[in-house]
């Protein structure tokens, strides 16, 4: 049965080796250098933190890694997509205004940031997956779909959807263009909140289909037999008006980030660094971030997202949990937890183990891996 490397060091340090150090050993070891690097564009897709949440991984890695990468003769880039949701990286114009106030920017990260899915997260490739059981045609953001190589930077924490964010989501929900994550968490078509909605037409000046107009009181409306559910109208309304009309399962949003995971990285070279550090219980897509579950372990690399992605839930599995405050240690007060999935207790509804499963099945990678310390 195949194996896959998953390359590991813990964070202790010296006098003469930083955790920047450490990881530039780590990547290069886990064969970062031996991709085709040279005049290539590399996409670094990275989480640039929601303004409010500290939990993300700092920029400094990022610019290690632009270095890396430059100096081996790489075009790299920081890259990330516009959300679906209402916040403050909605756009391109907040969200790099976000991503500056926290720390990247061509400055500090020694590299271009660019916002992959353009202006209001419409700039997208489809790429076909004739074998896609959920997804025929990904619609991912055309930085990330144009890059030659694409790296995976994760801060590795919980999810209230997936379970965990790790390289998958990262990759797979992250860089989905905004109809791409209507595709992902809906399993309905889009709805108009009639509370929101304010008439602006920009709904019905863009739908490809023909499938909204405004009625009467100057509400938008959603023909449903010419609705393709495409997401153009949430992409583009910037009022909530547009919105997702129902939410899909945890196992078959796992199963469909896994299918944009393998439209992303089909043909291409890549190479995958997660970093288990201030363990969340909760996404970096929230404007907070609550205290970290486990203590920080250290920072893995694989050429394998799926077989990295099953290390790093072994390890914080195998981890005791944090005996400050955090939402475990408060329903578990004298119970350190080891051995158990700490994910399914603070979120019970979810699989994370649906969606390794699935990115195995259709090729990615596989949950075998043979774990080597530096």
């Amino acid at each position: 049965m195949q194996t896959s490397k998953v390359y590991f060091t813990n964070l202790r340090t010296t006098p003469t080796s930083n955790l920047l150090d450490k990881m530039e050993r780590l990547v290069k070891r886990a064969g970062l250098t031996n991709l085709p690097l040279k005049d290539s564009f590399v996409a670094i897709k990275i989480h640039f933190g929601e303004p409010g949440n500290l939990a993300y991984i700092r920029p400094n890695y990022a610019a290690r890694m632009a270095t890396i990468l430059r100096n081996a003769g790489a075009k790299p880039f920081l890259t990330d997509c516009n959300t679906l949701y209402s916040g403050r990286r909605a756009n391109a114009v907040d969200h790099l205004q976000s991503a500056m106030e926290n720390g990247f920017n061509p400055i500090s990260a020694q590299c271009q940031v660019i916002i992959a899915d353009g202006l209001k997260g419409t700039d997208y490739r489809e790429i076909p997956l004739p074998d896609g059981e959920y997804c025929k045609a990904p619609k991912i953001g055309t930085a990330i779909a144009d890059a030659d190589i694409v790296i995976s930077m994760s801060h590795f924490k919980g999810h209230e959807q997936a379970g965990f964010g790790g390289a998958l989501k990262n990759l797979g929900m992250g860089g989905a263009a905004v109809p791409g994550k209507l595709e992902l968490h809906a399993s309905a078509q889009p709805k108009i909140d009639l509370e929101h909605c304010i008439g602006c037409n920009i709904c019905v000046k863009n739908c490809a289909h023909d499938a909204v107009h405004l009625n009467a009181s100057r509400k938008a409306e959603i023909d449903y037999s010419k609705c393709v559910g495409c997401g153009q109208c949430v992409a583009l309304c910037q009022h909530d008006g547009a919105v997702v009309g129902s939410w899909d399962t945890s196992e078959n949003m796992n199963y469909k980030i896994a299918e944009y995971t393998k439209a992303i990285l089909m043909d291409k070279p890549h190479f995958h660094v997660s970093f288990i550090m201030n363990v969340s219980p909760e996404c970096d897509c929230w404007n907070h971030n609550d205290a970290a579950i486990v203590p920080d372990l250290g920072i893995l690399a694989s050429t394998d997202p799926v077989a990295l992605d099953k290390a790093c839930a072994d390890m914080v599995i195998k981890a005791p949990i944090l005996h400050s405050s955090n939402c475990l240690s408060e329903t578990h007060e004298h119970d350190d937890l080891c051995g158990q999935d700490k994910f399914h207790l603070i979120h019970p509804n979810t699989n994370w183990l649906a969606g390794l499963q699935h990115a195995e099945k259709i090729g990615i990678g596989t949950m075998n891996y043979e774990l080597i310390q530096m």
